[in-house]
């Protein structure tokens, strides 16, 4: 059977625009489908601009920093709307980067929405309704991302109610910021929010912030960030909000689990960061024979569907980190499947991304990074391991530089030295995980990643003195 293209793309986030860019690398002709801007909501509306914000927020928040050398700032002026624009800069600048991507790899970028009439065929209609044309392509790839989950009773406006997307594209400050969620998202927003000045409470459903995290790394961040200023209410859940005349938001919270006090916390914005929700809606996944979960679409190896032929990376994957990198990981694979079906490329090695491969990142300051088990997770299995620290006041760098919060955690088996997962926080952290994930991917001991030499002074010399304790012989702490 004859078809228009080997393989299209419906999106063109990190996993549509990543994915389709490997395929036409292998020789397939092929296609990106995409109703809003290039690079998805990463790009334009997620860690692109929201990472151009930490860095502004960082910034600032030195200038306290400089008041120990006399130095002093007058911020009267200051207009957080510039900060914001410059943030908008980055993004659209690095979208018209993946256009050009795109072009010069000789991908096909089509604009419109997309719809499945079966699982070798689609139809591009525009934002009106009106079909544009229709498609056929031997593989298909479901790309199409998610967006912020709605709370019944906290819909968003955009002006109080904030959306991780309302929040980046806010132009003012509010004196008092409520945050629902203490995960990546609620987590560096808090950052960026308390940098700028602003009174921040943070709720959290569950009984520690960054729950997915290493509870050692929970309990220190934690610490850190109350000493700024931070409150935390752990433990809680909202219960009813009340938009008051004037502008003030009452929302009120109690227990999670069992009974205690409803308190009350006002603030003049509310974002929301509980969680994100799959498009799939309007994909008529269900009339192929596509099983879904709650939205999310079940796949089985290679990320195929039930459907074959038709395929789904992504935040819209059941049971899948939504990760940027995880993604565009998955997209690549899926591409290379394609290629070999096809005849033109090897076969992927897996047919699905390990999971304890995936490195998480936080970009707050201090940053948080990590992979694998989790001490609690250990714990919890009945495993045997070694859990090693080493403190970042430790490192000579850490200190010179002036930051010295954090630690590297590693955790491996006693008996071979096989590193089974690790965590950092502190400065660097989104950076210095690699060289431990590496190690590990590749199946270096712990001895061989400590057997290595690092320069001095680097902060990478954390990484090192941490797989020195895990074999009892740290040299600086």
């Amino acid at each position: 059977m004859q078809f228009d293209y080997d393989i299209i793309f419906i999106g063109a986030g990190p996993a549509g625009y990543v994915g389709a860019i490997r395929a036409s690398q292998l020789g397939l002709k092929t296609a990106v489908i995409e109703r809003d801007k290039l690079g998805g909501v990463c790009l334009n509306i997620g860690c692109i601009p929201s990472k151009a914000l930490i860095e502004q927020a960082s910034r600032f928040s030195a200038m306290e920093d400089l008041k120990k050398f006399g130095v002093t700032f007058d911020v009267t002026a200051f207009d957080y709307s510039k900060v914001q624009g410059a943030s908008r800069t980055a993004a659209d600048k690095l979208s018209k980067g993946v256009e050009f991507l795109l072009k010069k790899n000789k991908v096909d970028v089509l604009a419109g929405t997309a719809s499945l009439i079966d699982k070798n065929t689609l139809a591009i209609t525009d934002g009106e309704g009106k079909e544009l044309k229709r498609l056929s392509s031997y593989a298909i790839v479901l790309a199409t991302g998610s967006r912020p989950r709605i709370i019944p009773g906290f819909e968003f406006d955009e002006h109080r109610l904030l959306s991780s997307t309302g929040i980046l594209m806010m132009k003012d400050l509010p004196k008092r910021l409520l945050i629902l969620g203490a995960g990546a998202i609620g987590m560096e927003f808090a950052y960026i929010m308390n940098s700028f000045g602003v009174q921040v409470e943070v709720v959290e459903m569950l009984d520690r912030i960054l729950p997915m995290e290493d509870e050692d790394v929970s309990s220190a961040i934690k610490a850190v960030f109350e000493k700024r200023g931070v409150r935390f209410y752990t433990g809680m859940k909202a219960k009813g909000l009340t938009k008051a005349e004037g502008g003030e938001i009452h929302l009120t919270i109690e227990p999670a689990r069992g009974e205690g006090t409803a308190t009350e916390l006002h603030g003049d914005r509310l974002l929301v960061s509980t969680g994100r929700s799959p498009n799939t809606e309007q994909l008529s996944l269900e009339k192929l024979g596509v099983t879904l979960e709650r939205g999310y679409v079940q796949v089985h190896d290679y990320y195929e569907t039930d459907a074959q032929g038709l395929y789904a990376v992504g935040d819209i994957v059941a049971g899948e980190a939504q990760l940027a990198h995880v993604a565009s990981a998955q997209a690549e694979l899926v591409a290379e499947r394609v290629a070999f079906l096809l005849g033109k490329g090897e076969n992927p090695r897996h047919s699905r991304i390990e999971k304890r491969l995936v490195p998480q990142a936080v970009y707050c300051e201090p940053q948080v990074a990590s992979f694998g088990y989790k001490e609690q997770d250990l714990k919890k299995e009945g495993l045997t391991y070694k859990s090693s620290t080493f403190p970042f006041r430790a490192i000579g760098k850490a200190v010179a530089t002036g930051h010295p919060e954090g630690f590297v955690k590693i955790l491996t088996d006693p008996g071979t030295g096989e590193i089974l997962g690790a965590s950092v926080l502190g400065a660097g952290a989104t950076d210095l995980i690699h060289e431990l994930l590496l190690a590990s991917q590749n199946e270096l001991t712990v001895e061989e990643v400590a057997a290595m030499i690092h320069a001095h002074p680097t902060l990478a010399e954390g990484v090192k003195e941490g797989a020195l304790s895990a074999l009892d012989r740290a040299i600086h702490f």
